[in-house]
């Protein structure tokens, strides 16, 4: 592992950022672009988070079994597949991706922009003011002239279950860092990660049972997790809705999990997974200095400066202001912060209107997110039952894919669903899902015509290429155009 100190005998510096994961170089970035000083504080690995145990790793591992998956779906090709995916060349991929958990790139890319690395736990401690404690004990303190950004993500949130510190239980991390295929493997939760993770280590070879208490994925449209649902049963996944853990047993730290559940039955297991939720990263670096209370979620403006703080000092980035807990909404926010401060630096306007340059607009009107599961599913923007709540009078439109005969060519019997959400007063799009194989490569251009509030009158004169699976718009459009 690279490690550079920083220059110690500067110890004052423009903006201060706690966490070096994509959020906080992206806020780092900015500051340091527009000629501010800027000090970055790790206490693990630079790159954080994604880079080493979420988006990066999971999907490095899940390409593999969804590019196989694909292939099947196609006459001729399928029959090319005559084995069983190679666990081993798999996670010798994701160990390129994740470089062998070795953060020396992304430290040089600290060190390309002008900014000083300090490694340890960094803690406010007052007004512009941040400790860092290193691992051998020994104590900095960094004055920020104008900014400190809290960007130290979030953990997973583990349940109190009798039994559950005997069961060592994996998280996130073990279900992206391993590398040997458990024989059983049991996942507890119905949202993106527990879904992924069971896509995952199905695909390798795993008998997984996936224990959700509602329906899966329950903050996308309904049908997103019907979908999903279906095509991980036809993968083999046990997948059971309504189901809860109660009460875990391993007497043996080397021998199977006995999950007990909330029906009376009982499952035993080679390894237990949760992706129950998640907790900010804030209990240990200082908010109570401030006045914030410890553990807390980070409320924020649309320039993503804590409410609450005199000053007008402290922001917070990415997980920790729990407006959208996805690395690119984090890095969009980084990118802003970044511009922000610096534009108060040097006592600039700041433009912080809806959509302005200095507003985060998008955490509330076009959050893009994708599910890597088979089918995939991919959303951006507001459900139909998010907009009527929020008060528009909407329509529905809703297709399925097989209309479009560039999907019928993507894969031979394609099986997948789109809807948009259009607000009927103002004729632009508040919402679009799309579900099946490859949409993830569609959710952009649903993304700009939703932040871009494109009118439904302009958006037939988006011609669709054929024969691909974007030609699903065309049929979306057309059935909006005749309801």
């Amino acid at each position: 592992m690279s490690d550079t100190q920083g220059n110690q005998e500067n110890s004052t510096y423009d903006v201060v950022v706690l966490g070096a994961g994509p959020v906080g170089q992206n806020v780092a970035d900015h500051a340091r672009a527009a000629g501010l000083t800027v000090a970055v504080v790790e206490r693990e690995l630079v790159g954080g988070e994604c880079s080493y145990w979420a988006c990066v790793p999971s999907k490095a591992l899940l390409r593999p079994v969804l590019a196989v998956a694909d292939a099947r779906r196609v006459d001729g090709a399928r029959q090319a597949v005559t084995g069983a995916i190679d666990s081993g060349g798999v996670f010798a991929r994701r160990n390129r991706y994740v470089t062998d958990w070795d953060d020396s790139g992304q430290v040089d890319f600290l060190k390309s922009i002008g900014a000083e690395l300090f490694r340890g736990q960094g803690r406010i401690d007052g007004p512009r003011r941040v400790t860092v404690t290193r691992d051998d004990g020994a104590r900095l303190v960094l004055t920020a002239r104008h900014a400190v950004a809290v960007a130290t993500g979030s953990g997973p949130v583990l349940p109190d279950i009798p039994g559950l510190d005997e069961a060592r239980p994996w998280t996130n991390r073990q279900g992206t860092d391993s590398s040997s295929v458990p024989g059983r493997l049991a996942i507890v939760g119905g949202g993106g990660v527990g879904v992924e993770m069971a896509t995952l280590w199905r695909g390798l070879g795993s008998h997984v049972t996936l224990l959700a208490r509602r329906p899966l994925l329950p903050r996308l449209e309904p049908f997103a997790g019907e979908l999903v649902t279906d095509g991980l049963a036809r993968a083999g996944v046990d997948v059971r809705i309504g189901a809860e853990v109660t009460a875990l047993r391993r007497p043996d730290p080397q021998g199977p999990v006995t999950l007990t559940l909330n029906d009376g039955g009982v499952l035993q297991v080679d390894e237990i997974m949760f992706a129950t939720g998640r907790t900010p990263h804030t209990s240990d670096i200082g908010l109570e200095t401030v006045g914030l209370t410890p553990g807390s979620w980070l409320d924020v403006d649309t320039t993503c400066l804590v409410r609450g703080v005199e000053g007008d000092w402290l922001y917070a980035l990415g997980d920790v202001n729990h407006h959208a807990l996805l690395t690119h909404q984090g890095k969009y926010q980084g990118r802003t912060a970044g511009d922000v401060i610096a534009a108060r630096a040097a006592g600039r306007p700041v433009d912080d209107a809806p959509w302005g340059d200095h507003a985060t607009t998008a955490d509330q009107h076009a959050v893009p997110q994708v599910f890597f599961t088979d089918p995939e599913a991919g959303a951006v923007g507001l459900t139909a039952e998010q907009a009527s709540a929020a008060g528009h009078r909407v329509r529905t439109v809703d297709v399925d894919f097989t209309a479009a005969q560039g999907a019928n060519l993507y894969a031979d019997g394609y099986r997948g669903h789109a809807r948009m959400v259009v607000d009927l007063d103002r004729e632009v799009l508040l919402g679009v899902t799309f579900v099946g194989p490859g949409v993830s490569e569609l959710l952009h251009s649903a993304t700009v015509a939703v932040a871009g509030e494109v009118p439904m009158r302009r958006l037939r004169h988006a011609v669709t290429c054929f024969p691909t699976i974007s030609e699903v718009w065309l049929f979306l459009l057309t059935a909006y155009e005749r309801a």
